[in-house]
């Protein structure tokens, strides 16, 4: 599968969405199809920003936020220069507790809208 395949990237991080769970990078490229490289994860990275750019236009919330790092849980460098935690008004650091509070948050929200509309008559 394409790592550029906005849709396909996105039908895995809804579905993870949607049971609750982020993915690691490695895992989001397994079910793509490839191994782990930096060159794929940043192709991957690409892909993300295109997924919430999409997300934004259709009032839904952003599932970058889902796909994190395996040694921490956190997203990495990339989503947090592409925006991260500015346009929900958070200015802390990238790395710790209190980066992981406010990643917990942002995900869950991102959790609840999608198990709400997997269970919806239209979902």
């Amino acid at each position: 599968m394409n790592i550029g395949d906005a849709a396909d990237v996105r039908a895995h991080l809804v579905a993870a969405a949607a049971a609750g769970h982020p993915l690691t990078y490695s895992e989001l490229l397994e079910r793509l199809g490839h191994h782990f490289s930096r060159p794929r994860m940043r192709a991957l990275c690409k892909t993300l920003a295109v997924v919430d750019e999409e997300a934004a236009e259709r009032g839904e919330p952003e599932l970058a936020v889902l796909v994190v790092r395996q040694s921490d849980g956190l997203p990495g460098q990339g989503w947090w220069i592409g925006g991260g935690g500015k346009p929900h008004g958070y200015t802390g650091p990238w790395e710790g507790p209190q980066a992981a509070r406010f990643i917990r948050k942002l995900q869950q929200v991102t959790f609840d809208h999608w198990a709400m509309a997997e269970s919806s008559p239209n979902g």
